[in-house]
C-alpha cells in the first residue's frame, strides 16, 4: 500500500473532486461542439449502417476502452439493436470466428494504435465487414482503415498526470449512450420492448401489466347492487383489499366501498344500510395492460391501497393492491 507523506485536508478532496469534473464536463461540452460539426456526418453514417445490419454489432477493445466497449455492447443488446463484445486480445486465440460477414464492427481505442486490434481491423478488410473506428486518433491506424470515424475531440485528462483515462473515457462513455439513444429511436423502440430485455429487477417490476400481478377470480371482493352492508363488510374483511367492488345487472362495477367510507359513516346506522347508500360511484380503476409504475402512481395520488382492474365493458376481471406492487419491486 503506498502512503502518502501529505494528508489532504477535507478541502483539497472536494478541490479535487470539483476539478474532475469541470474538467470532464470540458470534455464533455467539446464532444457535443464536435456533433454539431465534423463528428455529425460520419454519425448519421454510423447511425444508418447499423440500422440496415443484417447482423449484429460486435464491438471490441482493450484496457479502458475495452471496459467502455462492452458498456456499449450492453446498451446496445438492451435497447433493440444486437451487439456483443469481443475482447481484442481473445480475438487473436479465436473469438474472430464470433464475427461473421452480416455483422459490423466498432473499434474503440483512444489512440487508433492499440496492437491487439490489429487482427480484428485485418479480419474486417479481409472480409469487408464495416469497420467503425471510435478514437481520437486521426492520422491513427485504425482511422486510416475505417469505413467511418467517430472522431473525439483530444481534450485534457482529468488525471493530473495526463496519463489515467478519464476525460476521454467520459467522452467514449457519452458518444456511445448517443449512439444507442438515436438508434433506440430510430427503431421507434417502446417501454414495453425495454421490458422484453429487462425482466428481472426493478426495471422489469416497473414495466410489467397489471394483468401480471393482479389478483383474479373468486379473490376479488364484489357484491350486487342492494347487498346489506353487514354482508359488503364481511366481504371486505375477509378479503382484506380494503375495499370491495358493487358490480350492477350487467356485472359492470358501478361503485366501491373501502374501509375509509365505512370509518366517515360511523354515526350512521349502517346495519340497516345497503351498499348503494355508502359508495363511491366513480371508483378509479386500471386495465390489465396498465403499467405497474403507472398504477402506483394513481394509488398516491389519489391516497387509496386498492384498485380494481376492469375490462374494456367495465366488467372487474381482477385486483391490485398497494402490497403487490411491492411485493414485485414497485417502488
Amino acid at each position: 500500500m503506498i502512503k502518502s507523506a501529505i494528508k489532504p485536508t477535507d478541502f483539497d478532496i472536494l478541490q479535487s473532486a470539483l476539478r474532475t469534473i469541470g474538467i470532464e464536463k470540458n470534455g464533455l461540452a467539446a464532444l457535443e461542439q464536435a456533433l454539431q460539426g465534423a463528428l455529425a456526418e460520419p454519425f448519421q453514417h454510423a447511425v444508418d449502417l447499423i440500422l440496415g445490419l443484417a447482423g449484429r454489432v460486435i464491438v471490441t477493445g482493450v484496457g479502458k476502452s475495452g471496459h467502455i466497449g462492452a458498456k456499449l455492447a450492453a446498451s446496445l443488446a438492451s435497447t433493440g439493436t444486437p451487439a456483443s463484445f469481443v475482447h481484442a486480445a481473445e480475438a487473436n486465440h479465436g473469438d474472430l470466428g464470433m464475427i461473421s460477414r452480416k455483422d459490423a464492427v466498432i473499434a474503440v481505442s483512444w489512440s487508433g494504435e492499440t496492437a491487439e486490434l490489429q487482427s480484428i481491423v485485418a479480419y474486417c478488410r479481409r472480409f469487408s465487414i464495416p469497420l467503425i473506428a471510435l478514437t481520437s486518433g486521426e492520422v491513427s491506424t485504425l482511422a486510416r482503415e475505417a469505413d467511418i470515424v467517430l472522431l473525439l475531440p483530444k481534450e485534457q485528462e482529468a488525471c493530473p498526470h495526463g496519463l489515467a483515462p478519464t476525460t476521454s473515457t467520459m467522452m467514449q462513455l457519452a458518444i456511445g449512450d448517443a449512439l444507442a439513444v438515436a438508434l433506440l429511436e430510430a427503431r421507434g423502440f417502446t417501454a414495453l420492448d425495454f421490458r422484453v430485455f429487462h425482466p428481472g429487477g426493478n426495471l422489469g417490476a416497473m414495466l410489467s401489466h397489471i394483468s401480471d400481478i393482479m389478483h383474479t377470480g373468486s379473490r376479488v371482493p364484489l357484491v350486487p347492487k342492494g347487498t346489506p352492508l353487514p354482508t359488503a363488510v364481511m366481504t371486505l374483511s375477509e378479503m382484506r383489499f380494503g375495499c370491495v367492488g358493487v358490480v350492477d345487472e350487467d356485472g359492470c362495477l358501478c361503485g366501491v366501498v373501502t374501509d375509509g367510507d365505512l370509518a366517515r359513516g360511523l354515526n350512521l346506522n349502517l346495519s340497516a344500510m345497503i351498499v348503494d347508500d355508502i359508495m363511491s360511484q366513480s371508483p378509479k380503476t386500471v386495465q390489465e395492460k396498465t403499467l405497474a409504475t403507472t398504477a402506483m402512481a394513481i394509488l398516491n395520488q389519489y391516497n387509496i391501497s386498492a384498485l380494481i382492474v376492469v375490462n374494456d365493458d367495465n366488467r372487474p376481471v381482477g385486483i391490485v393492491h398497494f402490497h403487490d406492487l411491492l411485493r414485485v419491486g414497485v417502488a
